[in-house]
């Protein structure tokens, strides 16, 4: 069984009629792997405030909360909070957890919730990204017991606010796939986090799938077995299929279903969350090819 982790609460996150971060995004999603057999599906429930502060700074959190109960606004160009933004993003914070503790119990899991994460900092929201859901994850685990936690983020951005909140704990191992040059601008290679603990791979617009297949082959593989994970947790975006709108990647739906299965090499103990992916097709049938992947 893969346990699925969604709710129709994550449709309330107003975001505005052309934001490419669309409520329709995990609408599209949850309507896919409901045609698939074997899934158990779960409600989220809200990241607590104690969860919250171990990735974020109490006066952010404060200052969403604040946002959204005056009606709304911005965190930055790219990210608007409308009335219910605060308590969503609780919820899809939220949603990450209630997965990693289906993985702890040994069921590999789906996370279908927005906002996204993988932007977020310590203090501020950015990039459509309001709480840091795979930090939070991988510290959730920790305090479950864990001592070794990876996060590959596979988005076509750099995942700057997870290796922001990350890159400091020996413990937490983080990999990123992305396209450079594109936002946000960080996740050089020379950046290898306080313990070696980083591995950042930037790529070519450009790049298809048989470059990210020896990419993963040669260096994502290598470095996650080396540290040898007790949980992997993956920040699955999907931007970097050839038909997104947002970056010049050219990857097929099918190599997201490839990615997984070189990931359950390395453990069974899984949870895919999702981040980015703006062309709705593309997004759909990734989400489900990786589901596919899990299911075998």
């Amino acid at each position: 069984m893969v346990a699925v982790v969604y709710s129709d609460e994550f449709l309330k996150h107003i975001t505005g009629r052309v934001h490419p971060e669309s409520p329709a995004r995990v609408q599209v999603c949850a309507e896919s792997l409901r045609e698939l057999p074997s899934l158990h599906w779960l409600a989220p429930r809200p990241a607590t405030m104690t969860e919250l502060t171990w990735v974020h700074k109490l006066e952010y959190i404060n200052l969403v909360a604040a946002m959204a109960q005056r009606g709304g606004g911005r965190l930055d160009a790219d990210t608007p909070v409308s009335p219910a933004s605060y308590e969503v993003a609780l919820l899809s914070a939220g949603a990450w957890l209630v997965g990693m503790e289906r993985v702890l119990a040994g069921e590999p899991t789906l996370v279908i919730a927005r906002p996204p994460g993988h932007h977020a900092r310590p203090s501020t929201g950015m990039g459509f990204c309001i709480f840091g859901n795979a930090a939070l994850a991988a510290y959730f685990a920790l305090h479950q017991g864990c001592q070794r936690v990876a996060i590959l983020d596979w988005d076509v951005h750099h995942g700057n606010g997870t290796q922001e909140m990350v890159q400091a704990d020996s413990r937490i191992a983080f990999c990123s796939l992305h396209q450079d040059p594109a936002y946000p601008g960080t996740g050089a290679a020379t950046e290898r986090g306080d313990h070696g603990n980083v591995l950042n791979l930037p790529l070519a617009p450009g790049s298809d799938g048989a470059v990210y297949r020896q990419v993963f082959t040669n260096q994502v593989e290598p470095f996650l077995r080396a540290f040898a994970p007790e949980v992997l947790i993956i920040s699955a975006g999907f931007d970097a299929n050839r038909a997104d709108p947002l970056a010049q990647m050219l990857l097929e739906p099918a190599d997201y279903g490839y990615f997984t299965e070189r990931c359950r090499t390395l453990t069974d103990h899984i949870l895919v969350g999702l981040e980015g992916g703006y062309d709705l097709g593309a997004t759909r049938d990734s989400i489900v090819a990786v589901a596919k992947a899990l299911l075998v």
